[in-house]
């Protein structure tokens, strides 16, 4: 019961749709209570003789049976068409309030989250909503219904009679109880399971070329046939206890049905019951079985959507740990001022990463990060944008906690250009403008000039407007860092993150990156990552990092001479060129 008011608040919005629904259900189930006292009416008539005032009498009532029924068209319809609208569109603003909801979620909480299983949340989990709203809760309010109104009615008829066909219903509620709590798990297994095949089929295809060059068709293809009968697997699981309660709730409405059957018999023998009394008591029968044995679908139908309710609900209701502090203050005019003062930070506890990390970058000077994988350089970064929150130490931009500030203003000063380049499946010019959405041709093709990739895009079939393919597959990886790089450029953020920018491009391309990021050199502040130290020789200021510690800092020909660890790898990669 928790849960489902927890799910009436999402539908709040749509209650004026959901009441008309619910009218419409109400008034559809008094036709089907009304009908068969019109049918039992038209029986006694019978039963008594037809003259000419009762054949009038039957023509009349055959006249509003026939308006009673044309009714319930219509209401079936408004009940129907109103209540889905309602369910689609709560599924429609589910779905756009989780995916809102995981963009904003810190880094950390992707860390152990398949992609294809949060998109199994957001399509297949939010779709079990509509089979709530519009099938079970109005199936449930019109059974309810139902039920109250014929067993009025039977009451009315013979009460001793009506007491006999509810014998049944205590061992009905029993079963619905135990079933309940029985299918859900497995329903929420399934749910997992479902998310988990998602995830496998996303990351395969994302990797069919890996798959192809090594050759690992038929095994990934076995992974996924494991995946998706894990799945499978689960699913019966739940449909076998199903199997076993359908049966069991009809076979115990039967028995109901025989015993009002054998003592309805037995009555109209001892003259208890007339005819008309006996046609409208089995009409109602049916219609009261109806509903009872309509709990087993609605049960399992309710099971099934509560187990993806709660796979939603868990990203809804899960904490944004990252997020505006109640009198943040956005940066105005932001130089480029970075500091970072005592700052510790791990992943997990007991883990560190950055230690004691402190250093100054002025605005308009190029900072580098050197040391070998794994020692906490890009966290470093990701601290800086507030992907991540440092454990102990405060970082500054211009003198403010940036903890202090809008994420919104924070995040708009600072440009990033990844390693791993991540472009959208559009054309060349809406990647480079998706740094400002403002921005116009002419603006796009200066960045690109800056970022030395104009030539290289006026090459292409159709320049500005070629499609680069998903994640831009078309693209070389040079070209496609120098587009993030151009990206970078056109959104003017006063700060600029240089990831591995160079990290796997030849010589030539490395030579066109470094003169566009000298390009940037006093404009910007720019913080790199480089194992390449050539990328670095002209830092303002080089910062070698290991264990998560400042080892040494200094410019190119500082470290040198200092003879430390800079100076060694410096003669590393010269040996090896």
């Amino acid at each position: 019961m928790k849960l489902l008011w927890r799910l009436s608040r999402e539908a709040k919005r749509y209650k004026a749709l959901y009441l008309a629904a619910i009218i419409d259900t109400l008034a559809l189930t008094g036709i089907n209570l009304a009908a068969p006292k019109l049918l039992s009416a038209v029986t006694s008539v019978i039963e008594g003789g037809v003259d000419e005032t009762g054949l009038h009498r039957i023509m009349l009532l055959t006249a509003w049976l026939a308006a009673l029924y044309l009714l319930s068209v219509l209401f079936r319809f408004m009940s129907n068409y109103l209540a889905h609208r309602a369910a689609w569109y709560l599924v429609g603003d589910l779905r756009t309030r989780t995916y809102d909801k995981l963009e904003r979620m810190h880094m950390g909480f992707f860390h152990d989250k398949q992609t294809g299983d949060l998109m199994s949340r957001i399509v297949n989990d939010t779709r079990d909503f509509e089979l709530l709203y519009a099938h079970i809760i109005p199936e449930s309010i019109t059974n309810f219904v139902t039920f109250a109104g014929v067993l009025i009615m039977l009451l009315t008829i013979n009460w001793r009679l009506a007491l006999i066909t509810c014998a049944p219903i205590p061992l009905i509620l029993v079963s619905g109880v135990i079933f309940a709590k029985k299918v859900r798990p497995f329903f929420r297994v399934s749910q997992k399971k479902m998310g988990e095949l998602n995830g496998k089929l996303q990351d395969n295809l994302s990797g069919v070329h890996e798959i192809q060059s090594f050759g690992r068709e038929e095994y990934e293809t076995d992974r996924v046939n494991e995946k998706n009968f894990d799945h499978i697997r689960a699913m019966l699981k739940a449909l076998k206890v199903s199997a076993v309660f359908h049966p069991s709730v009809e076979f115990i409405s039967a028995l109901g049905t025989i015993l009002v059957a054998g003592f309805g018999g037995w009555m109209a023998y001892q003259g208890g019951l007339r005819v008309s009394d006996i046609v409208a008591f089995l009409l109602y029968l049916s219609l009261f079985y109806t509903p009872v044995t309509g709990l087993a679908n609605l049960l399992e139908n309710m099971q099934q959507s509560l187990a993806g309710a709660e796979r939603v609900l868990d990203i809804l209701d899960a904490p944004v740990e990252i997020m505006d502090q109640s009198d943040a203050k956005p940066l105005e005019n932001v130089k480029g001022d970075i500091v970072f003062e005592h700052v510790s930070f791990s992943y997990q506890s007991g883990s560190p990463v950055l230690q004691d990390v402190s250093f100054h970058c002025a605005p308009g000077r190029m900072l580098a990060l050197v040391g070998p994988t794994g020692v906490g350089k890009t966290t470093l970064t990701q601290l800086i944008s507030r992907f991540y929150e440092p454990d102990r130490g405060r970082i500054l931009i211009d003198g403010n906690d940036i903890s202090c500030a809008t994420l919104e203003s924070l995040r708009s000063a600072i440009s990033p250009v990844l390693q791993d380049t991540f472009l959208f499946n559009g054309t060349v010019a809406e990647n480079i403008g998706y740094a400002r959405p403002t921005a116009t041709r002419n603006e796009i093709e200066t960045a690109a000039k800056a970022a030395n990739i104009h030539r290289d895009i006026m090459e292409m079939p159709d320049g500005y407007d070629t499609a680069i393919g998903e994640r831009g597959m078309r693209l070389s990886g040079g070209q496609k860092q120098r587009i993030a790089i151009a990206r970078a450029i056109l959104r003017q953020s006063p700060i600029i993150v240089l990831d591995e920018a160079t990290a796997s491009v030849d010589v030539e391309t490395e030579r066109q990156i470094q003169q566009a990021i000298a390009g940037l050199s006093g404009q910007r502040t720019i913080i790199a990552i480089a194992h390449r130290l050539s990328t670095i020789r002209n830092a303002d200021q080089i910062l070698v990092i290991e264990e998560g510690r400042v080892i040494e800092h200094g410019t190119h020909e500082e470290l040198l001479r200092l003879g430390g660890k800079y100076a060694t790898m410096n003669a590393i990669q010269n040996d090896a060129n």
